[in-house]
């Protein structure tokens, strides 16, 4: 026997009595006792921790340091039980080649998490079945969801699957207006893009869409049409690439420009636009802009590449995003939030896609790079 601090240890406890390593951890502190220590109320130390809630700055940084001290974590699951809600936004998302949809999704996530909701993302992936991806929507306990989709789904499954959920749809609508929607005034940008074909003399326009059945390419055709139609132009093409990708675009601008009687395309996106500028160059040897004109719509970092300088409509990306979460706080917070509508406008850059030469000079616009002197 050993005798030690005045306790009796037996030969064969020794092990147990000087434990070899670190010693035990302490037990994390909860919020009560953090409360307890500063003297606040418990609702403090949690609004302390809760982006845009009521709390003066001064209270709220004395929490965080006292935390920080004391090692105090917020526990998520136990504020989830007790409040009820997860602070959890599931996003959900589809035709991820498109490069418009990459940027819109980093910026709304990160001003999801600027306002205490985390990400959740739901990738509705190419010949995957949607009902079954929104079955696995409903097994989340998530607070909101944000349908960031280009896939075809329709207005019951939407409204199922987000039910009893702060919901808005960005970038698309569904026809009966029965959830919120933010997204680029499409029908703005489709006719801003007629009027540009034919202030600029173009009378022969084709128009190239995506996904034939989505809200998006409905309301950018039907605008388009409907202003060439007004303006006395002759439409030669109404094609659907099925999809929106260069590829497709590619496919629709062969046919095009080997029918030889169009002066001008307006893309659905840019992405399928740049796949029509490299077939019209490249495939069929055509002049951009003096034998074609071409047209996008989003302006994604590849429109400003020198070699297309594209044409196209800007998407406000920032303000859908910024109108998109103030809608998800509202109806978090308001049990009687009425769905709405909130196009939002854009705004036609015209470059040398469809302005060729000295002719962007002549409309009081800056030349590309390699065309300055």
């Amino acid at each position: 026997m050993v005798v030690t601090s005045g306790h009796t240890v037996a030969g064969d406890d020794m092990d147990d009595a000087n434990p070899v390593g670190p010693p035990p951890k302490r037990k994390p502190i909860t919020a009560r006792e953090l409360a307890r220590l500063m003297g606040v109320s418990q609702s403090a130390v949690s609004r302390a921790f809760t982006p845009g809630t009521s709390i003066s700055p001064q209270l709220r940084q004395r929490i965080l340091r006292a935390a920080a001290e004391l090692d105090y974590h917020p526990n998520a699951i136990a504020s989830m039980l007790s409040t009820r809600r997860s602070n959890i936004a599931g996003i959900v998302v589809s035709e991820m080649q498109n490069p418009f949809y990459p940027t819109l999704i980093e910026k709304l996530s990160r001003e999801l998490q600027r306002v205490g909701l985390q990400s959740l993302m739901f990738n509705i992936t190419r010949g995957s079945n949607i009902e079954e991806q929104l079955v696995a929507l409903r097994k989340y306990n998530v607070d909101a969801v944000v349908v960031v989709s280009a896939t075809v789904l329709s207005g019951a499954s939407l409204r199922w699957a987000t039910e009893g959920r702060a919901a808005v749809l960005v970038n698309r609508t569904i026809p009966d207006q029965t959830l919120t929607s933010v997204s680029c005034d499409n029908v703005e940008g489709a006719r801003a893009i007629a009027d540009h074909f034919h202030a600029i003399g173009r009378r022969q326009v084709a128009y190239v869409g995506g996904l034939p059945h989505t809200s998006t390419n409905l309301e950018r055709q039907n605008a388009f049409i409907t202003r060439v139609a007004e303006l006395g132009m002759t439409l030669t093409h109404t094609l659907s690439g099925g999809e929106y990708s260069y590829e497709a675009g590619y496919r629709a601008a062969l046919e095009i420009g080997q029918a030889k009687r169009t002066d001008a395309v307006f893309f659905a996106n840019d992405i399928l636009a740049i796949g029509g500028f490299d077939a019209f160059k490249d495939g069929l040897g055509l002049l951009v802009p003096e034998d074609i004109a071409v047209a996008g719509f989003d302006d994604v970092d590849m429109t400003r590449w020198p070699r297309y300088s594209l044409t196209t409509f800007r998407q406000p990306v920032d303000a859908i995003i910024e109108r998109t979460v103030s809608l998800i706080i509202e109806q978090l917070s308001n049990e009687d939030f009425s769905p709405s509508q909130n196009p939002l406008s854009g705004e036609l850059l015209i470059r040398h896609s469809t302005v060729g030469g000295r002719g962007l000079e002549k409309i009081g616009l800056p030349l590309p790079p390699q065309e300055q002197r």
